[in-house]
């Protein structure tokens, strides 16, 4: 425990300047576009269905599914594992720059016939 007291601890509503403040924008955006993609597909869906009279959301067909049903069960689940894909990828790459300036220590392999 630290001598003035102070309680550090990870929250997500207050996060410790420097690394987390960008970690926690990287998930706000994430989380917002997984929102407007949902949102954003049923309302199409919606206008779809009000404008043509249900035609395209009847008549196409991916995958042996309605195009609407695929959209909705099947593309957006599919976008939101994507999507976290992408944090991961971020975070290995934001932190592999953050390594980059300490020491690692690397264990190196024995030649032949060295004893230890």
């Amino acid at each position: 425990m630290s001598d003035d007291g102070l309680k550090r601890s990870i929250n997500i509503f207050k996060p410790l300047p420097g690394t987390m403040q960008g970690e926690v924008q990287v998930i706000a955006m994430l989380l917002v576009a997984c929102l407007l993609a949902v949102v954003g597909t049923q309302v199409a869906i919606w206008v779809l269905e009000e404008s043509l009279d249900g035609f395209w959301l009847t008549e196409l067909i991916f995958f042996n599914l309605p195009i609407h049903f695929w959209i909705s069960g099947q593309f957006l689940p599919l976008l939101f594992i994507v999507l976290g894909l992408v944090f991961n990828l971020w975070m290995d790459r934001h932190e592999l720059r953050r390594m980059e300036g300490t020491i690692r220590f690397r264990a190196t392999g024995r030649k032949k016939g060295e004893v230890p």
